[in-house]
This record gives structure tokens, sequence and C-alpha cells, in this order.
């Protein structure tokens, strides 16, 4: 027993018969892969399925529809894709994006470095020479041309400098860490 086909079906066999070839090619010029094309052609069919309604029926009239219907879904496609978040296989950019470890590590960099601006030139100068260089209070107090006494008194103070600059920024509570 053969099943009934309907006009609407036999429409879109005829049209899928006559211009698919152009449409593949068509969707082709800017879509490279061969699947992604195919997918692309039928939602052009569909598109033009769901509004066969709209068809002329002469020839060029119906074509140049389904051409007007591919650049739109190719459009659409372009467009959700540019959305998608891409995978990236250069190693040097992988490596260079923060990890969920390091964030914390860049926030509070950034945190100490805006709690240094916030200090005074000289006390600024003797945290960089001593906990930064790493230099003893005898070459900070050689490479900044003060006594050793004032270096360990600077430090002193702009360690207390800190501390309240920290606290006014909701990093530190009175007696101990945020």
């Amino acid at each position: 027993m053969k099943r009934r086909v309907s006009p609407d079906e036999q429409l879109m066999t005829a049209l899928y018969t006559e211009h698919y070839a152009v449409l593949i090619n068509f969707v082709s010029r800017y879509v490279s892969d061969r699947h992604k094309a195919e997918d692309l052609v039928q939602e052009t069919l569909l598109r033009a399925w769901k509004h066969i309604d709209h068809l002329d029926p002469e020839p060029g009239r119906t074509r140049s529809y389904l051409l007007t219907i591919a650049r739109n879904v190719v459009t659409n496609a372009w467009r959700a894709e540019q959305r998608r978040p891409r995978l990236v296989s250069d190693e040097t950019a992988v490596n260079s994006v923060p990890s969920a470890d390091n964030v914390d590590q860049m926030v509070e960099g950034w945190l100490v470095a805006e709690a240094l601006e916030r200090l005074s030139p000289e006390h600024r100068a003797v945290i960089q020479a001593m906990y930064y260089e790493g230099q003893s209070v005898a070459d900070a107090a050689r490479r900044l041309s003060v006594p050793e006494g004032t270096v360990k008194s600077r430090a002193y103070y702009a360690v207390r400098a800190l501390r309240a600059v920290f606290e006014e920024m909701g990093m530190l509570r009175s007696g101990g860490v945020a």
C-alpha cells in the first residue's frame, strides 16, 4: 500500500532536487565544514517549508527567495558562533590565563599595590628595599642614603601604616585578617 503524498511534500521534494546543489554551493562559500553547510541548507529548506505560502512558483523567484533565506541562515549561524566561547590551542595564551588559585594572588597584589601607594615615598622606599628586594637594613640604608636607625624606624612605622591602610580597605580587622 502506497502512502499518499501531499502537494506540500511534492513541492518540497521538487525544491530539494532542483535547488539543493545551488544552495550547498552558495553556503559552502561561507562555511568550510561540509557537514555544517549541509545542516544550514537543511535549515534553509525547513524555513522555506514553514513559509511555503510565500513561495512564488516562478523558478527564478523561488531560487532568489531560497538564496535570501540561506543568506539569513548563514548570517545567524555566524552570529551565534561569535557569541560562543572558543577553544584556544595556543599554549602560551592558555598558560597566561589566571587559574582559580592565582586569581586571589592577583587581587591581593593589586590591593597591596594600592595600599603601598597610600604610604609616604620614604616609607614605600624602605618597604620596597627590605621586603620586596630582600635587602638588609645596612644595604637599604646605603641605597637610600640614610642611617640604619632611620631605616629601622621607617620600616616599623611603614608596617604600622600599612596595617592601618589594610584595615581601611577592609583587608584586615582589628586584631586579624578579614
